[in-house]
This record gives structure tokens, sequence and C-alpha cells, in this order.
């Protein structure tokens, strides 16, 4: 593994240190398999990045597949190489309607089972990490797409609304220090499901929910560029919540864009400086993490089956016009 503490490696002018002089968080999903041997993403994971959160490793399903066996090594092999090259950690994520298991998704569970493995869960994984970590994904996507109203799963269907709201103080009560956050796509600017997320944190600030901010993932892309006069609006408005706000899930499709490959690539590098200098110059935005070091180990081809280049490095891991666009904005004052 590489580690890079101490060394003599050239990071004065890597996007972590920019990012460090500017009070943010730069940040990156890592995938496993290419962190255990691929010795150039070690290397521009641990040169560009300060941030990290395990893109699969601490969902459900992985790390809890049996309903008595929790499985923490691929995890913890993440939060070994952070503490060796000074990053923190994000966890990510303890409730969600995806990567469950089937013993937990085949099995009909009255309202007291189901809240009791949700705590035996929150409690379990929280308390393994429990002073190693700085924030925790709590729920993540419970609004659905369609509708202005909380996303029909296990959870819902089986324990009711509240779960949003226990999950959070189990979370609390299994670690008090990490900072919780509520996660979500699609709700980054003004809108219907903004709308829904923010009624949705407003309410559990009202009830003394122990939340510490939201998560816009920004999965975005050239088609529908976010804008930035709207991102603006909804950040500060959670931060009139008293909220936080992380960018933690940036990519930029291109696939849908139009022109050369250098035309897109140049208007994917105009997104990645929009959304940062938003993100700047809220005074509650802490963090900027994209969802994926480079193009190779991009989520879009795996998962969408569509040849894609959404990240700031490309499939060799080399540096794009979307890199070169965040350094710009860091150095600026």
């Amino acid at each position: 593994m590489v580690s890079l503490v101490g060394s003599t490696h050239p990071l004065k002018n890597s996007l972590r240190t920019l990012a460090q002089n500017r009070g943010i968080g730069f940040g990156t999903a890592v995938w496993v398999k290419p962190l255990s041997n691929d010795s150039t993403y070690q290397e521009v994971l641990a040169r560009e990045f300060n941030m990290v959160t395990p893109e699969n490793e601490m969902k459900f399903e992985p790390v809890h597949p049996e309903r008595d066996r929790y499985d923490f090594k691929a995890a913890d092999a993440l939060v070994d190489f952070a503490k060796d090259n000074n990053m923190q950690v994000r966890g990510h994520t303890l409730v969600w309607h995806e990567s469950l298991p089937d013993w937990l998704t085949q099995a009909k569970w009255t309202r007291e089972e189901l809240m009791n493995i949700l705590q035996q869960h929150i409690t379990e994984v929280v308390g393994h990490y429990r002073g190693q970590l700085v924030a925790w994904d709590v729920v993540n996507e419970a609004i659905a797409d369609d509708k202005n109203d909380l996303r029909d799963t296990i959870w819902r269907r089986v324990i009711g609304p509240d779960y949003i709201e226990m999950a959070f103080r189990m979370a609390h009560e299994a670690d008090p220090n990490v900072h919780l956050f509520y996660n979500d796509y699609g709700g980054e600017g003004l809108g219907r499901k903004s709308d829904a997320i923010y009624a949705l944190v407003k309410n559990l600030r009202q009830r003394g929910v122990p939340i510490y901010g939201v998560g816009l993932q920004m999965h975005v892309s050239l088609k529908n560029p976010p804008n930035p006069e709207q991102v603006a609006a909804n950040i500060k408005r959670l931060n009139d919540l008293g909220l936080e706000v992380q960018i933690t899930e940036m990519d930029v499709k291109t696939f849908d864009g139009t022109g050369t490959r250098a035309q897109k690539l140049a208007a994917q590098a105009q997104i990645y400086r929009n959304m940062m200098q938003v993100c700047l110059a809220a005074q509650n935005c802490k963090a900027f993490l994209l969802w994926g070091v480079g193009d190779r180990y991009s989520w879009i081809p795996r998962i969408l089956k569509q040849p894609d280049s959404p990240l700031i490095f490309d499939e060799s891991l080399r540096p794009k016009p979307a890199y070169s666009a965040l350094k710009e904005v860091l150095k600026k004052r």
C-alpha cells in the first residue's frame, strides 16, 4: 500500500493541499479492488484527496451478509489506508433501500423485529468505527423521485416513516461525536425533490433529532447541468436551518452531451468549476467529494452499461480539463 505521509512526494500543488488551504475537504469514493492491486490508483488517491468514502464496502449487504455475522475486512482496509495517508473517512451508508442481503429482504418481519435489526446493525457498524470516522451518511435516498413523499422501502413499510428519526438517534448513541448526514440525489438545486428533502430535515431539526448536515450527491450530466444560483440558494436555506452541506458523490456524465470529445470535456470542466465555486462561497459547504478516482473505475459503465467519462481523471488516471478547472478555482482567493 502507498503511504505519502512523511515522504518527499510533491503534495504542495495537489488538490488535497489546495482544498485544505481553503478550509474544505476534497475527497472521493474508493473501490477497494483497485485500492488493493493498482499502485497508480493508490498514488493518485493519496496525493490528490484528503477525504475518502467507501463506494460499497460499508453498505448493509457487504458488511452484514448474515443475520449474526458482520464482515469489516474490506472496509477496514480502506480505513487503514486513510489513516496511513492522513485522510478523513466518511461512512456510507447505514440505511438504504438497496444493497440489502437476502436474509433481510426475503423474510417477513414484525415492526418490533425490524426495529431490533436496525438497532443491532447501526450499533454494531457505527460502534466498530467509533472515533475513527468524521461523518456517516445515516439515511440514503429516502425521498421518492416522483412525488413529495418518502420512498416505498422495507424500512418504511414495516417500521413506518419514523425509521429515519430512529436511525439518527441510534447512530448518535453509538458514536456521539461523529457527524450524521442525510444523503440524496436530484435535490441539488431548487425544485420538488429538494423541497421534500428540505422539509424532511427541517422537521428532524425541529424535533431535536441529531442530524448534522445534508449530502448533495451531485450525480449530474452535460444535458442537465445544475444551476449554480439555485444550488447556492438551496445550500443557504439549509445553512439557515443550522445544517452543514457536503457535495458527496459528484460526477458529470458526458454521454448525453453534444460536440467533440474536447468540447464535452470542456463543458464538463465548467460544471465542476461552477460547483466548486458555489461550495467555496457558502459558509456551510465543508467538503467536496467525487464518486470515483478515475473514469476506469466509475460506476456508470458498470451499473448503467453506458460508456462514459464522468470524473476528473481519465482511464489511465491522467488529469482531465476538470482537474485543472478545480485547481484554478481553489487557487483563487
